[in-house]
């Protein structure tokens, strides 16, 4: 998130409070608890906290990811069976207060169309995670091969920034802020276009 973003705009509060939480003893569960709650509900992606950590520690950067993936993927099956059980009763709470209608049925068309790979694209790249786990729930999709697909492409996402970190040290934050989510785009590009030229063939 910019720098420049108005100090009294509420997801900014929100995000600097999330950076806050690196300075204390709950920092680690903390970021556990964060990367579950953003794969259901909360508008803050984890990334924010795991990069202050691995910052503040690199040589933990890894054990971190970590933390962040078990609570992500939990996060994921929570949103999952949300969306599978317990749909009627939470959209009024999630629609339009946490994304809107017409998000959501842009990603259940998309399931429909390509299935599980939408979950490694929503896992990996900026786009809202939840609003995938939850469709996936509505959609039905099986199970396993959602968990599958978020493993690998939260796993990615995360490790990815704790390799940038233990690379490029303090200046991780600046090379992160400027380029992540660039670099995830492109390369779920690679994987799709990979994965297409596959099936064509």
């Amino acid at each position: 998130m910019s720098e420049s973003a108005p100090r009294n705009n509420p997801i900014r509060r929100l995000y600097d409070w999330v950076l806050s939480l690196a300075d204390t003893p709950y920092a680690v569960p903390s970021l556990f608890l964060l990367a579950l709650a953003e794969s259901s509900f909360f508008p803050i992606p984890p990334d924010v906290l795991l990069l202050a950590l691995a910052i503040a520690k690199p040589e933990r950067a890894f054990r971190f990811a970590a933390w962040c993936l078990a609570g992500s993927v939990i996060g994921g099956v929570i949103g999952y069976y949300l969306g599978l059980g317990l749909w009627s009763s939470v959209e009024p709470l999630l629609i339009p207060k946490v994304f809107s209608q017409a998000k959501f049925d842009t990603v259940t068309g998309w399931y429909q169309e390509y299935g599980v790979m939408m979950v490694f694209v929503a896992a990996f790249t900026p786009v809202p995670y939840k609003v995938f786990t939850i469709a996936a729930g509505v959609f039905e999709l099986p199970l396993l091969p959602f968990i599958g697909a978020s493993l690998i492409g939260r796993g990615a996402r995360f490790f990815l920034v704790a390799l940038v970190v233990r690379r490029y040290g303090d200046k991780a934050r600046e090379f992160i802020d400027r380029h992540f989510n660039r670099l995830t785009i492109v390369f779920t590009l690679l994987v799709v276009a990979a994965i297409l030229a596959l099936k064509v063939l």
